[in-house]
């Protein structure tokens, strides 16, 4: 007995070393085993739901899977083409309010001035109007909150004057020659959202409608701004197209009807599970005795090349300005379980001689976005551009008339942008908005005065007379730019039709800037001078 326990206690101190290795080794695996099987692989599973359940129940720290797939589905949207994207709940209204045509507010149309909301026109019958708000009052607190002078974006501000339909707000504002403030409770209402900027008669028989987009109600405000046109003696039209970032395919679809005789292609649509889908004009347009010319640009897009693709293919009118953006795919927006969107890309568009509308695009969405700077940089905004190409991007129309592909509509008649009258001071003035700044200071210092025009010509004789040019270079001057006399001989004429447009939009809105701005716009102008040949 005595030599068994001198054995033992020789390797004792070697048993319990081992037992503690293989403890040690036996919970490292049963550990790992019992980690691992608190999330199994399921091998039929979708991957991408195997994964986040992965990332969701094992990464080292807390994630929520929610706002990982907030995250991801925008990056995978973005890597198949540069228009399909995801729009969060939160946003959706706000991203389907300027195609829908309304919006719930206060109704009034503002300016920022010195850190303060000014008030420049209320909506006709709109619920500022209502309540007695009238140009020329100040913003200056919203629901008791201080909103002038502690520069809060205008965004902000607008933030808080917008809200659901009947809902109430109060906002106190300052009137001139009134001491104190004077309190409003105004309830919200719809406020329309037009898609015709203006439509009045540029010579006695030419017509001139501007479109900012295509909506839902852009269809309707089409009819009534033809019927006003005609009503005038208009026998040609000039359709402005600039700066149209599109809308619905179907209200360029019915303006351009309105245009054709029957049975013409307006435009096509196909995708790899969208077969082709033709859309014909009916017979009855509306506008089949109208000359038309349309007014397009680099800012041109989607619907407004559907337009004037299908006008130019069909030998209808002249297409006038400068290449346009070339957006032609066509996107379905469905809505998900949790109030987002998706607007997919599922076919592409066609103009009626089979070019595609969309230019080329790879998976560097700078460089897609980049392509209108390297435009500049090219020379392609001085000069026509269609010579660079290729043969296999030429179309012939009905008529026998060259049009080009490879993205874009190609004007039929180019018009470079305008440096006559530039200089220096000028780019200097406008780079910093003095020119903006100026007209709404001097509008409302002059309001008493300026209220009682009533049309274009009148601003224009009456502040020819008030030497605005000359108190504006004095303002520009207290502001930091140095008065440069040459320079400002050079740019005279421009800074004076901008000065007096946008004065005048302070009281008349569009109906005033677009017929005093029309005489420094070329391609207005060129429109103008191809329909009266």
């Amino acid at each position: 007995m005595e030599y068994k326990n001198k054995g033992i206690a020789i390797y004792f101190p070697i048993i319990v070393a081992a037992a503690i290795v293989v403890g040690i080794l036996i919970g490292r695996y049963y550990s790992g085993s019992n980690i691992e099987n608190k999330f199994i692989i399921i091998p039929k599973a979708n991957k991408l739901d195997n994964v986040l359940n992965y990332i969701e129940n094992e990464y080292v720290d807390d994630v929520s899977k929610e706002d990982i797939i907030e995250r991801a589905i925008p990056k995978i949207l973005e890597d198949l083409d540069p228009h399909s994207q995801y729009i969060p709940a939160m946003e959706l209204q706000k991203v389907n309010e300027p195609l829908e045509g309304n919006f719930s507010g206060i109704g009034i149309q503002f300016n920022m001035l010195n850190d303060t909301l000014v008030v420049i026109q209320t909506v006709a019958n709109g619920p500022s109007q209502k309540v007695g708000i009238v140009a020329g009052d100040r913003i200056i607190k919203v629901d008791g909150v201080l909103v002038a002078g502690v520069s809060l974006p205008s965004d902000s501000i607008v933030n808080r004057l917008r809200g659901p339909k009947g809902t109430q707000v109060n906002v106190e504002i300052s009137r001139r020659n009134v001491a104190e403030l004077i309190s409003f409770d105004i309830v919200r209402d719809n406020i329309p959202l037009y898609s015709v900027d203006v439509a009045y008669m540029v010579k006695p028989d030419i017509g001139l409608l501007k479109l900012n987009k295509f909506s839902a109600t852009t269809e309707e405000e089409f009819i009534a701004a033809i019927t006003q046109l005609r009503a005038q003696g208009m026998k040609k039209i000039i359709i402005d197209l600039r700066e149209n970032g599109g809308g619905y395919m179907n209200s360029a679809v019915f303006i351009a009807d309105q245009f054709l005789n029957g049975n013409e292609l307006i435009v096509y649509t196909q995708g790899k599970a969208r077969e082709k889908q033709d859309f014909l004009s009916t017979p009855g347009g509306l506008c089949t005795d109208l000359d038309v010319a349309i007014l397009i640009d680099e800012n041109s897009a989607s619907a407004s090349e559907i337009l004037a693709g299908a006008i130019q293919d069909n030998d209808r009118g002249t297409i006038i300005g400068r290449r346009s953006f070339g957006k032609g795919l066509v996107q379905e927006q469905k809505p998900l379980a949790d109030g987002s969107a998706i607007r997919l890309t599922i076919a592409r568009y066609y103009t009626p001689t089979g070019r595609s509308i969309q230019r080329p695009y790879s998976k560097n969405l700078d460089e897609y976005y980049d392509d209108l700077n390297m435009r500049f940089i090219h020379g392609e905004m001085e000069t026509a551009d269609s010579n660079k190409f290729a043969d296999s991007l030429k179309y012939t129309t009905p008529g026998g008339k060259t049009v080009y592909g490879g993205g874009g509509i190609m004007p039929d008649i180019f018009v470079p942008i305008d440096t006559l009258g530039i200089s220096d001071y000028y780019i200097e003035v406008r780079n910093q908005g003095l020119i903006y700044r100026f007209s709404l200071k001097y509008a409302d210092e002059n309001r008493i005065k300026l209220q009682l025009l009533k049309a274009p010509g009148e601003f224009v004789s009456f502040l020819d007379k008030q030497g605005v040019l000359r108190k504006f270079v004095a303002f520009a001057a207290k502001e930091g730019i140095k008065e440069v006399p040459r320079d400002i001989r050079t740019s005279e004429k421009i800074l004076k039709v901008q000065l007096y447009a946008f004065i005048a939009r302070n009281f008349l809105d569009n109906d005033g800037f677009f017929p005093i701005i029309q005489e420094i716009d070329n391609t207005l102008l060129k429109a103008v001078e191809t329909l009266s040949d």
